[in-house]
C-alpha cells in the first residue's frame, strides 16, 4: 500500500491465523467487508502450516522413511526442500483463497494500534491506516528464551522454526524442554540420524501424564537413542569456534554436553508486544494475553482475541473453535462459548503417537469418584492385528472409567494411528457413550480401533 492510504473495514482481522482466517473467510462470504493484516509474507495462513503441525509432522513422515544405508545429510537435506514446496503451496493457498474474494484484503505490514478501532500498519517503510468496526486480533504465540547466561547470544542456537528449515542435519543436538515441543524434535533428528540430547527440569518427562504412560514414552525415546536427563538446571551457554558447550547441573553433579545446534523448546507466550494494545484500551494477562472473557471478548467489546494469543490452549483446532464462538457473537445466536469445550483431545507425534484426552488416573483419583483402569501393551492387544502389520507393537492403551455410571473420564493411547483413534474416544465421551458400549462396537478390520474390544475388556476395579 501507498503511504496515507485509508481503508475501513466491516472487520478487520490482526494475524493470519487458524481462528481469524476463518471468520474473515465467512464473513467475507456473508458480503461484509474484511481486511486482514498479517505482518510477514512467510505466515499466510499462520503457525500451523508454515512453522508447526505441517512441516513438523511432514518431518516426522520424512525421518521414519530413512533407511539404514541412506546417507543421514542427503536424506534430511532433500526432505527440508520437500517439506519447504509444501508449505509454500498451502501458504500460496492461504493467501489466494483470501485475498482472491472480492469482499478481503490481505495486507502485508506490521499492525500498531492508534485507537480501539483503528491500527496503523507499517510495511517496509509506508505507513497507511485501517479501521474496522468489529476487530479481531489473531496474532498467536513465540518461543520463549530462558534467562541463561550465553543463551540469547549463542550462534547455535535456534528456534523451532528456524531448525525447520536449516538445509545442515546437526550431528549433536541439544533441546532444553521435554515438553511436546522439545520431544517431537528430539524424535525426528533423532530418526535423521542426529545424536540428541534432552534436557527437562522437572524430574520427569510429559508431567501431566501419569507415571506408565510416562516411563512407556521415556523407554521408547531412549531406545531410539536419546539421551533424556531429567531434573537438569542450565547454568549457562558458551559458544566455542566450531561448536557450543551447554553447562547443566543435575543433583549437584555438574555435567555439560557439546553440541551443534541448540533448540529451546521451553514453551511459548503470546504475540501482544508492539501491538499497541495500550491505544487500544484492551487489557492483558501477567503474562501478555489478551484477557478475555468466555464469548472471547476483549476488555473493549467489539475487540476480540482468538488462538494462542488469548493465553488458552495452544492448539491450531482450538483456534478455530474461537473462530466459531466469534462467529456466533456476530452472525450467530450468541450462545457458544469457551465452556461449551468438552473432552478436547491431543497428540504428541513421537512414533508411536501418544494421544490423551480427559482426565489421567491421577487426576481421577484426586476428584474422589471411584475409578476402573483398563489398560494393556499394545502387543498384548490380540484384536489389534493392524500393529504388527505395521510393524509398530510398541506403546500401551489405558482408559480411566467411572464405577458408578461407566462413563470414560479419560484415555492415554501410545500407539500407532492414536492421532485418529483419540478423536473417536473423544467424541464418545462427548456423546455419553459408556465403555461398555465402546468396548462392543463393531469395528473394521484389521483396524486399529478394534483394540477397543480388548483394551476395554481388561478393565479392573481401582477404589479410592
Amino acid at each position: 500500500m501507498e503511504d496515507n492510504t485509508k481503508l475501513h473495514a466491516d472487520v478487520l482481522v490482526i494475524g493470519f491465523g487458524k481462528g481469524g482466517k476463518a471468520v474473515a473467510a465467512r464473513m467475507g462470504h456473508a458480503g461484509k467487508n474484511v481486511v486482514l493484516v498479517e505482518r510477514s509474507d512467510r505466515m499466510y495462513g499462520g503457525t500451523c502450516p508454515n512453522v508447526g503441525c505441517v512441516p513438523t509432522k511432514a518431518l516426522v513422515h520424512h525421518a521414519g522413511k530413512r533407511r539404514p544405508g541412506d546417507s543421514a545429510q542427503e536424506w534430511y537435506e532433500r526432505s527440508v526442500g520437500q517439506v519447504e514446496a509444501l508449505t509454500s503451496l498451502f501458504r500460496a493457498g492461504n493467501y489466494d483463497g483470501l485475498n482472491g474474494m472480492d469482499t478481503v484484503r490481505v495486507v502485508t505490514g506490521h499492525a500498531t494500534f492508534i485507537d480501539s478501532h483503528t491500527v496503523e500498519v507499517d510495511s517496509e517503510g509506508s505507513r497507511s491506516t485501517v479501521s474496522g468496526d468489529t476487530v479481531l486480533i489473531n496474532t498467536g504465540s513465540e518461543p520463549v528464551i530462558p534467562d541463561v547466561p550465553g543463551l540469547k547470544d549463542s550462534k547455535y542456537l535456534l528456534t523451532s522454526a528456524e531448525l525447520l528449515y536449516t538445509t545442515v542435519l546437526p550431528r549433536r543436538l541439544a533441546i532444553i524442554g521435554g515438553g511436546y515441543l522439545g520431544l517431537e524434535f528430539a524424535s525426528i533428528y533423532r530418526r535423521f540420524g542426529s545424536e540428541v540430547t534432552l534436557l527437562e527440569g522437572s524430574p520427569r518427562i510429559l508431567g501431566r501424564e501419569d507415571d506408565d504412560i510416562a516411563d512407556a514414552v521415556q523407554t521408547i525415546l531412549t531406545e531410539e537413542g536419546i539421551d533424556i536427563v531429567t531434573g537438569a538446571r542450565i547454568l549457562e551457554v558458551r559458544d566455542n569456534s566450531e561448536d557450543a558447550t551447554v553447562l547443566f547441573e543435575v543433583g549437584g553433579d555438574k555435567r555439560n554436553v557439546n553440541v551443534d545446534a541448540l533448540l529451546v523448546a521451553a514453551g511459548r507466550r503470546p504475540v501482544t508486544e508492539g501491538l499497541g494494545l495500550e491505544a487500544a484500551g484492551v487489557e492483558t494477562t501477567d503474562r501478555g494475553a489478551v484477557m478475555v472473557d468466555k464469548f472471547l471478548r476483549s476488555s473493549q467489546p467489539h475487540i476480540f482475541a482468538l488462538g494462542d494469543v488469548n493465553g488458552g490452549p495452544q492448539f491450531t483446532y482450538i483456534s478455530l473453535d474461537d473462530g466459531r464462538i466469534v462467529l456466533d457473537q456476530l452472525i450467530g445466536e450468541g450462545r457458544r462459548n469457551t465452556e461449551d469445550r468438552v473432552a478436547v483431545p491431543q497428540t504428541l507425534f513421537i512414533t508411536p503417537p501418544l494421544a490423551t484426552v480427559g482426565l489421567t488416573e491421577s487426576e481421577a483419583r484426586r476428584t474422589g469418584r471411584k475409578i476402573k483402569i483398563a489398560s494393556q501393551p499394545v502387543a498384548e492387544i490380540v484384536a489389534m492385528p493392524r500393529a504388527y502389520v505395521v510393524e509398530e507393537t510398541r506403546g500401551m492403551m489405558k482408559f480411566i472409567v467411572d464405577v458408578d455410571t461407566d462413563e470414560i473420564l479419560g484415555a492415554a493411547l501410545l500407539s500407532t494411528d492414536a492421532q485418529e483413534l483419540i478423536n473417536i474416544v473423544a467424541l464418545a465421551m462427548r456423546q455419553g457413550v459408556t465403555a461398555a458400549e465402546l468396548r462392543d462396537a463393531i469395528y473394521t478390520h484389521p483396524s486399529s480401533t478394534e483394540a477397543f474390544n480388548d483394551v476395554l475388556s481388561t478393565i479392573i476395579r481401582s477404589d479410592q
